[in-house]
């Protein structure tokens, strides 16, 4: 299980009159993700999604409050969790002078797995995502949808155990989206924990057991999609993210 607990983090920032200001863009935020269930970060621009992401992942040290992974946290075994967990954004950047199948190559052996085994999991990866036609050609040549995919593949190698997606169907079109959502569905039933960040609240709808909606750095409701529609006497998550915030509305 992956667990936050109290996570805060602020930035230093120099202000316009040359003056050092704190920026605070996570405030005591606590949850967790369970094995086999998917959990939605659901929240605008600035809300701290990215943020608290990187640092589950590892890629950030929070200003105070903890993450563990399985009862471990990073100071004492970062290797070992960071076998676990699998990190994708709709940004990630790929080395484009390799083709998927070097690039998925070279992430085995970052992680170590034999090549009897990664050559027989990258097979399947390319079988699953439909990857045959574009296995071998340079990704700088790929298009959106196909590079999004080689991003899920290369965090497949290696079996994780936890996935940490931040709008990885961001500017996707549907039918790229629909690989990426299938994909989740179908590791969720293999028992992985996934969390699954996204602007698009509808998608959380269709695949999130849980959601956690953040606003300007702070939790403002938890639960099953259906709990929070209950809550806000509203039809969608959308409604009932607006419904929460009230007046607090000017970002």
């Amino acid at each position: 299980m992956i667990e936050i607990k109290n996570v805060f983090k602020e930035f230093e920032k120099i202000d316009e009159n040359k003056k050092k200001i704190r920026i605070q863009a996570d405030n005591d935020i606590s949850f967790e993700v369970k094995e086999g269930e998917v959990v939605g970060l659901l929240g605008p621009n600035g809300a701290g999604k990215t943020t608290l992401l990187r640092i589950i992942a590892g890629i950030m040290q929070p200003t105070s409050g903890s993450v563990t992974i399985d009862d471990q946290d990073y100071k004492k075994k970062e290797l070992e969790i960071k076998k676990k967990i699998a990190f994708l954004s709709g940004n990630t950047k790929l080395y484009k002078e390799l083709s998927p199948v070097e690039l998925m190559e070279m992430c085995a052996k970052f992680y170590k797995v034999n090549k009897s085994t990664a050559s027989k999991r990258i097979n399947d990866i390319v079988k699953r995502f439909d990857m045959e036609k574009f296995k071998n050609q340079k990704i700088s040549t790929l298009s959106t949808g196909q590079g999004q995919r080689v991003g899920i593949a290369r965090c497949l190698v290696h079996n994780p155990k936890y996935y940490i997606f931040d709008e990885a169907t961001s500017g996707l079109d549907i039918i790229s989206s629909k690989v990426i959502l299938d994909f989740i569905k179908e590791e969720k039933q293999n028992g992985k924990g996934i969390l699954y960040s996204t602007h698009y609240m509808e998608e959380a709808e269709n695949i999130c057991d849980r959601v956690v909606l953040l606003n300007r750095g702070r939790i403002i409701a938890t639960g099953t999609p259906e709990e929070i529609l209950k809550k806000t006497k509203t039809s969608n998550l959308r409604d009932a993210f607006f419904a929460l915030i009230g007046d607090d509305n000017n970002e």
